[in-house]
């Protein structure tokens, strides 16, 4: 259920019995103490008279109230409601959690989007509660607060790597929300290991630049099956740029300011997450990125809700409860995985896409000793050959049409495009079928409702053609994506054969 239908007799009732799947969707501003809370804090209920809500933190902060720094509701996974809108609002939150308003401004966010600045500022003031500098604010607080607890990076970096152009602002915006200072919030985290190392660092020959290095915890939505992910991950990694090990994955980032290697270990209720970014104002995408490369921010008691429902996959349901649907680092490399893809094993994918970075793929080694590959962008695909091989020619037209698209700027694969218009655009491209592109924005786009009836292996398991798997599913709305995923997860672990997907 969306926050947006409840009431706030609902709302009450949640704080009341301290449920913690909903922190995140709503919080609780507390009249007499200006104090706000997720609705799970242990902290005693006030009376009814004496409390208000908000969608976010950002508009709790906005409206005068500081966190609490009991149940700390600025530190928890986002709003799942804004991962499954495809609203301006929901476009425009994950915009800001990718860093536009700090690279961008106001300005290049009303563009990004399509609107005026007054049309933004006042479309995010109704549905959200706050202004897109506000909710910038608070996003640049949730990571300047992971990098103060987590590591021993000196403040000012911190204010910087989280997007703050000073430290002035950093030290004023903190206070507001959190009533500490950076210092103060340090403090209360000394006795933890520091896990940051930051420097000089030869990292190739092309450059010079420091290399920071932090370990992160991010937190998710509980249940969480990150196992599943690891394993769709590992049957999947590309040579040069992925290492899958038990328990961990590692792979090369191409950011706004530079490349970057993550490295994440999830656990039950946290991913253990160690970046090495080029450029530390990237930190703050990188997370991003991370967060929806594990689905961090799903809400798994909605979806196994909604689709317990249905006899079919209830089963599959109960089973993995906290099963997430593989996300992305990078669209534009998910569109051409997808294409790469058409008809050919897993293990095949893999293979070509490996050999495609070996000869397209730039080299970065960030310590000087092991040699990563990025995964080639539209600049280094738009104008290949078709007949150069490792592909069939029709393939790679369309991996070039799609680049071409993008860089002449007909096509937005960035983090937070318009999935209607992602998914008008690709339709267009010779090569780009219903099966590309339902696979292409459910991985790439975090669409929940992309469904790709034409599956073969969504068929064998549900024993349903194409057009009945797609009247069953139906039922499954606005949760398809993770219907398509118990599936596939289901007939991985039956019979782990080279058509899974």
């Amino acid at each position: 259920m969306l926050v947006g239908m409840w009431d706030d007799d609902a709302r009450y009732a949640v704080i009341r019995g301290r449920d913690a799947r909903y922190d995140g969707q709503f919080f609780t501003g507390v009249l007499t103490t200006r104090i706000y809370c997720r609705p799970s804090c242990p902290a005693r209920t006030p009376a009814r008279r004496n409390v208000t809500f908000y969608r976010t933190a950002a508009a709790a902060q906005a409206a005068g109230f500081r966190s609490c720094k009991r149940c700390r509701p600025e530190t928890t996974p986002g709003s799942p409601d804004w991962n499954v809108q495809g609203d301006l609002a929901a476009r425009a939150m994950r915009l800001i959690d990718d860093g536009v308003v700090d690279r961008e401004g106001v300005d290049g966010l009303a563009v990004r989007l399509g609107y005026s600045r007054r049309q933004v500022q006042r479309i995010l003031l109704d549905e959200v509660g706050a202004a897109p500098l506000a909710l910038a604010t608070a996003h640049r607080l949730h990571t300047a607060r992971a990098l103060l607890e987590s590591t021993a990076m000196p403040v000012s970096d911190v204010a910087h790597a989280s997007g703050f152009g000073s430290v002035r602002q950093f030290n004023d915006a903190a206070r507001a929300a959190w009533d500490l200072a950076p210092t103060q919030v340090r403090e209360t985290a000394r006795g933890r290991r520091a896990v940051v190392e930051g420097g000089e660092r030869p990292h190739g020959a092309d450059t010079s630049a420091a290399i920071t290095r932090v370990n992160l915890r991010l937190r998710v939505r509980t249940p969480f099956d990150g196992a599943r992910v690891l394993e769709h991950l590992a049957a999947r990694a590309v040579e040069g740029v992925e290492i899958s090990s038990p328990g961990a994955h590692e792979r090369t980032l191409t950011l706004h300011h530079g490349p970057a290697v993550l490295r994440v270990q999830p656990a039950p209720d946290a991913v253990a997450a160690t970046l090495e970014v080029a450029d530390p104002r990237d930190l703050g995408a990188a997370v991003a990125r991370c967060r929806a490369l594990f689905d961090l921010d799903a809400d798994p008691a909605a979806v196994s809700e909604a689709l317990a429902e249905d006899p079919l996959i209830a089963r599959l349901v109960g089973g993995a409860p906290g099963l997430r649907v593989p996300g992305t680092v990078d669209p534009f490399e998910t569109v051409v995985r997808a294409v790469v893809g058409q008809q050919v094993s897993v293990a095949g994918a893999a293979r070509t896409l490996g050999r495609i970075v070996a000869r397209h793929g730039t080299a970065w080694s960030p310590d000087g000793e092991v040699c990563w590959r990025l995964m080639p962008g539209p600049a280094q695909l738009a104008d290949v050959d078709p007949d150069s091989g490792l592909l069939p020619t029709s393939r790679w037209r369309t991996i070039s049409a799609v680049a071409r698209a993008v860089l002449e700027g007909e096509l937005d694969l960035r983090p937070g495009a318009d999935r209607e218009g992602v998914r008008a655009g690709l339709a267009r491209i010779k090569g780009i079928g219903p099966w590309t592109l339902e696979y292409a924005m459910l991985r790439g786009f975090a669409d929940p409702d992309a469904f790709p009836a034409g599956d073969l292996v969504l068929q064998r398991v549900t024993g349903l053609g194409s057009a009945s798997l797609e009247r069953r599913a139906e039922h499954w709305r606005p949760w398809r994506a993770y219907a398509a995923q118990h599936l596939w997860a289901a007939h991985t672990e039956g019979r782990n054969d080279a058509e899974q997907r």
